[in-house]
Order: structure tokens, then C-alpha cells, then sequence
């Protein structure tokens, strides 16, 4: 699934909720400060009251001291009209000033949730999701909601406030003018019904298009050494600036539905305020309606055109920051890795297991003790029982034939997984999956482009879940331990090795407990030949910059591996590690690999024979699932899809 589609399920979801009960999910991060938000909201009521007064201060005015020529009187009231000013001024200060910390914290506790959230995710969520699309999520959408806790939230209380009072006021002054000036209200409510409706489904397009966009600038940014080797910046630019238009053109209509909304909101009370005008002069005129009254009348219709005009753009401000909460919550919902045992792997464990690994391995116990075979060089245990795997046989058999159930290193037990996003029906990458790396054992794994040897070394460290069956560490289920301390016993280095914005020793000891030091760096540079390190301007405390990209491919390879072994692992999890390396280097990582590998169990993906030979034995993976077991040169000599594997390189390596 594309992460527009991703997108596009979770929101037919999410539009069922309205833009309250979206909102409604910003409670609990509001909570820790409502008391300064309703403070700030009273506040705000208060200061929008006190301009209601300066009506009623002139109505004094003109039917007092203006009608009894009285400057003594004039200048009083002028006093009054500058202390209330002030007074309105202070008091919407203090509202800012109340919100502005509070808020500035409920947006950094979002962002961090938010990102402490990803870390939790599984990498099948970050699979489907592009990261323009989470970035947008943690930058933009927090600073709209942040926007809207500062001011529409208020604001919308206070001018709703404000004219329920200034309607008051009207009609206590002269009640046939107030019900002219509420003549628009309901043709107002209905357009302001129609324009949240149509609003809120532009605002999300167009949230949603600076996630793409966002994803387009870092993708250039990160592939730019692509684009310039293929010259293909103007493709990319027509492709940024289609996005661009794209995005331009949701916004242009945000903004004709917003001018439209503004249009009436404007229009109908200017209207109904030149109505006013013309009965109450009219009224002044028969002497029914005092002059002063019609001031006052007429100041507090207009003190009132403020709150009535912004409803337009408060309620866009709403519907922006209710979709912004919708997407921010579209990721914190995604479920995390839990430290509970899948469903899958328990209800499996009886099936997959007894009736598939456990016959098999009794089959082969029997065979393996009925023929007398020798060991496999290199592997005590096998010496000790007197059996040996031989690349004929079944690969169930020969994955368990030495070993009891219970006995230590690494072991899948009839292993199936399918990414969760396939299709019901299709294949499982991985079918039934029984393979065991003795403890203190290095075990290669080999197969075809495509087989599945990446996605088998990731279900160690459960970066993905198995579908059915079970891995077991000495004897443990994964699935049983948490996290935090399955990935101590195992370490893991990719064949595409990422760096961070760090310094080597920083990206290097990330591999190790808090507590490693400069000996620990030293000793895992030197395993991995990454004494180029050291030649850097700052030696290890170079900055190697984002991606790492600033180092060779090789180097960043080894920096990898060195981030691997440097918390010195019980067991060890190696996809392809020196592909990048060129041949003298790799004869020097594998030299110092070997004293590693003697010290740890390790499943090592290999394509060249010069990085089998690190193992002790070899496990082909082909269809799905482990066909033959045994050493190097046996399975050269036995199985033929394995030695065109290594035919390559073979008459070399010969």
C-alpha cells in the first residue's frame, strides 16, 4: 500500500468524526494547563466586555454634557473612554501572556510523543509511510494546532461571549433596532454550516499535499547526488513544481471558500446596520430615540463587527486544526511494537512447531545416529554427538538433527512470514523455516536475489514479526523477552549501513550499553579496519553528516559492522557486511572478523565465497525456506543450485 492510499484509508476513517470530537482528542495534552487557558479565556471575556462599555460612556456623553454644554463633563468622559483603552489593552496582554508558555509546552510534549511514537512503530508502519508525509505531521500540523489552542480556541468563546452581550445591550437600548440587526443571523449560522462542511475537506487535501511536497524536498535533497549524476534536476523540478501547483491550486480554493464566507459574514451585517441607521435617525428625528441612544446603539453594532467578521476565518483556523489532529493522531493510533507475544507465534507454536520441526528432527536424530556420520569441520558440538549435516537430506532434518529442542544459539522453528500489507492469498516470503546456529556457531546464509535472506535476518531483533512459528535465543522464544533486552543480546548490521548526524564515536558506540568507553571504540575500529577514523580532521569526533554521505561507501560499511560488534554481542546478526569493501580490506576485516565470530553466535548473509568461508556452516535458502545445510565445499560438491551461486567467483577462489 502507497502512502497516499495509507492516507487516503485512514481518512475515510477519521471524516466520520466531527471537528468537536476531533478537537476533543487535544485534552489531555491541554489538561496540565487549562487553568491558565480558562484564566486566559476569562480574561480575554473580561477585556472584550470592557470595550462594550465605551458605548454606554457615550451615550452619557452626548445626552449629558455635550447636550448641556458642559466641557468639564466632555473631558470626564473622555477620561473614562482613555482608562477603559487601557484597561482592554492590559487585559488582552495578560490573555497572551497567560497562553503563550503553557502552549509552547503542549506543543513540545506532542512533538515528543509524537516522535518517541515512531520509535515504537513497527518498520512495516514506516514501510507504507513516507517520511515528508511524518515530518509534516510533527512540524506543520503541531504548529497549526498550537495556533489554534492560542487563538480560535479563545477567541471563539470570547466573541461568542461578546455578542451575545452586545445583543443584550442592543435590545435594552431600543429593541426594534436590535431585532434589525439580528435579522442576518440565521442566514449567517447556514452559511457558516455549508462553509465548515466544504472547508474541512480542502484544508485536509491541502495538509496532505505538504506532506508529498515535503517528501519530494527531501528526497532531492538526499538523492542529490543521483539527480546531478543523471542530470535529471529539471525532471525534478517539473516534478516539484506540479506538486507545487498542485498544492497552490487547494489553496486558492481554501481561500475562495473562506472569501465567500467572509463575503456574507461582512455583507448581511453591514446591511443590517445601515438599516438601523436609517429607523434610528428616523426615530431621533420624531423624537421616539434620544441621539445619545442611537450613538450608543450604533457604537455597540460596530464595536460587535469584529467578532462577527472573524468567525470566518476563526472557524477556518477550527477545521485546519481539526484535520491537523486528525493526521497527528493517524500516527500516534498506529499500533506499536508490544513486548507481549504475538498472537500469531503462540497459536503457532503447537502447530508449526510439534507437528513440522519436531518429526523432522526426530527422522533425522534416528538417520543421522543409523549412518554414523562425522562431523562438519569447525563445529565442536557436532564432534561431541558423532553427526553431521549432509546437504542431501531434508533441510528440516538436517537444521535439527544434533540438537534437543531446548539446546542454545539460534534456532527457527517452522518460521512462515508474509508482510502484513500482502495480499491474502499470496505466498508467504518465508515457508516453514527450520534452522539452528549452535551456540558459539557461525552459520552463512545463502540464496538467490529475492529469497528472503534479508527478511529472515530482521525477524531476529523483530524488526518484523513472524507470522507463524517461533525463534528461539538459548532456548528462549523472542517473543517472550522485551525488546529492549532482545536487542542487547542481538546486534545487527544492514547491507545498506545509515549513519546519523553524529560523530564516529557517537554512531559507532550507539551499538553499545551507556556505559562503553574510548577502549570499547577503539577495540570495534580496529575488528572493523576502520582506522581511517582516525585520519579524519577530528579524528573520531568528525561530524560525518546526514546519511553519512560524506564518507565512501566502504567506510560507512565498516563504521556499520564496527557499531555492531562493539558491545561485544551474544549474538550477532550480519546482512552481506563487506559487500562494499574492496579485496584487501575485506581479507583484513574478515582476519579480525574471525577472533568476533569465535566469540558469539552469528547468522551471516553472504553472497561471495570469500565471506562464507568466515562460517562454520552454510544454510542455502531457496522457495521460501532453508533446502540444504552443511559446510562450504560440501555443498559445492552435493547441491548444484548452490555452486552455480558461488560459480562466480568460485574458479577464483579454486
Amino acid at each position: 500500500m502507497s502512502t497516499s492510499d495509507a492516507v487516503t484509508t485512514d481518512r475515510a476513517g477519521t471524516r466520520e468524526h466531527s471537528t468537536v470530537s476531533s478537537l476533543l482528542r487535544l485534552w489531555p495534552y491541554v489538561r496540565p494547563v487549562r487553568a491558565r487557558l480558562f484564566g486566559a479565556a476569562v480574561v480575554a471575556v473580561v477585556a472584550s466586555c470592557t470595550g462594550l462599555v465605551i458605548p454606554l460612556v457615550l451615550k452619557w456623553m452626548v445626552d449629558g454634557p455635550v447636550t448641556d454644554h458642559d466641557p468639564a463633563g466632555v473631558w470626564l468622559g473622555a477620561l473614562y473612554l482613555l482608562l477603559l483603552g487601557i484597561a482592554e489593552a492590559v487585559l488582552f496582554g495578560l490573555r497572551r501572556w497567560l497562553v503563550a508558555r503553557p502552549l509552547a509546552g503542549v506543543e513540545a510534549d506532542m512533538r515528543a510523543d509524537l516522535y518517541r511514537h515512531l520509535q515504537r512503530l513497527p518498520v512495516a508502519f514506516h514501510d507504507r509511510w513516507a517520511s515528508g508525509q511524518l515530518l509534516s505531521r510533527g512540524t506543520t500540523d503541531l504548529m497549526l494546532l498550537r495556533q489554534f489552542l492560542a487563538f480560535p480556541l479563545t477567541f471563539l468563546l470570547v466573541n461568542g461571549v461578546t455578542i451575545l452581550v452586545g445583543v443584550l445591550i442592543m435590545l435594552d437600548q431600543e429593541w426594534t433596532l436590535g431585532l434589525v440587526l439580528l435579522a442576518p443571523a440565521l442566514p449567517v449560522m447556514i452559511v457558516c454550516w455549508i462553509f465548515e462542511r466544504r472547508y474541512s475537506l480542502v484544508a485536509r487535501r491541502a495538509q496532505d499535499q505538504v506532506g508529498d511536497l515535503t517528501t519530494v524536498v527531501e528526497e532531492s535533497v538526499l538523492g542529490i547526488r543521483i539527480i546531478k549524476g543523471f542530470g535529471r534536476h529539471r525532471s525534478q523540478a517539473r516534478a516539484f513544481r506540479e506538486l507545487s501547483r498542485t498544492l497552490r491550486g487547494t489553496e486558492l480554493a481554501k481561500a475562495r471558500l473562506l472569501a465567500s464566507i467572509w463575503a456574507v459574514i461582512v455583507t448581511l451585517p453591514e446591511l443590517a446596520i445601515g438599516a438601523a441607521l436609517i429607523l434610528g435617525t428616523t426615530q431621533v428625528a420624531d423624537d421616539r430615540l434620544s441621539a445619545g441612544t442611537l450613538v450608543a446603539f450604533l457604537s455597540t453594532a460596530l464595536a460587535l463587527r469584529w467578532p462577527v467578521d472573524s468567525i470566518g476565518f476563526l472557524l477556518a483556523m477550527s477545521q485546519e486544526a481539526a484535520t491537523a489532529t486528525e493526521r497527528y493522531f493517524e500516527v500516534m493510533d498506529a499500533e506499536a511494537e508490544s513486548s507481549k507475544p504475538p498472537k500469531s507465534s503462540a497459536c503457532s507454536e503447537d502447530s508449526a512447531y510439534s507437528e513440522d520441526s519436531e518429526s523432522a528432527e526426530r527422522s533425522a536424530t534416528a538417520t543421522a545416529v543409523a549412518t554414523g556420520r562425522d562431523a562438519a569441520p569447525g563445529t565442536a558440538s557436532d564432534a561431541a554427538s558423532g553427526t553431521a549435516p549432509d546437504a542431501g537430506e531434508d533441510p528440516e532434518a538436517l537444521a535439527g538433527a544434533d540438537t534437543a529442542p531446548g539446546d542454545g544459539g539460534l534456532r527457527f522453528h517452522g518460521v512462515r512470514f508474509r508482510y502484513p500489507d500482502a495480499p491474502a492469498d499470496s505466498p508467504p516470503v518465508l515457508d516453514r523455516v527450520d534452522l539452528h546456529i549452535r551456540s558459539g556457531e557461525s552459520m552463512a546464509l545463502v540464496g538467490a536475489t529475492g529469497t528472503g535472506k534479508t527478511t529472515l535476518t530482521a525477524l531476529v531483533p523483530r524488526l518484523h514479526e513472524v507470522t507463524s512459528g517461533r525463534i528461539t535465543l538459548d532456548g528462549e522464544d523472542i517473543t517472550a523477552m522485551p525488546r529492549e533486552e532482545l536487542r542487547t543480546r542481538v546486534a545487527v548490521a544492514f547491507e545498506e549501513p545509515t549513519l546519523f548526524s553524529a560523530s564516529v564515536g557517537e554512531n559507532v558506540l550507539m551499538g553499545a550499553e551507556d556505559t562503553a568507553g574510548e577502549a570499547d571504540l577503539e577495540r570495534a575500529l580496529a575488528v572493523a579496519q576502520a582506522d581511517f577514523a582516525h585520519a579524519l580532521p577530528q579524528g573520531t569526533s568528525t561530524q560525518v553528516g546526514e546519511q553519512g554521505l560524506s564518507l565512501s561507501g566502504g567506510q560507512r560499511q565498516r563504521l556499520a559492522l564496527a557499531r555492531a560488534v562493539v558491545g561485544r554481542p551474544r549474538f550477532l546478526v550480519l546482512d552481506d557486511p563487506l559487500s562494499a569493501l574492496d579485496v584487501h580490506t575485506e581479507a583484513a576485516v574478515e582476519a579480525a572478523l574471525r577472533r568476533v565470530l569465535a566469540e558469539t553466535t552469528a547468522l551471516i548473509v553472504a553472497h561471495r565465497p570469500s565471506t562464507v568461508l568466515l562460517a562454520d556452516r552454510v544454510a542455502l535458502l531457496s522457495g521460501g525456506r532453508i533446502t540444504a545445510v552443511g559446510t562450504h565445499h560440501e555443498l559445492l560438491r552435493t547441491n548444484a543450485e548452490y555452486a552455480h551461486l558461488m560459480s562466480g567467483d568460485e574458479e577464483t577462489e579454486r
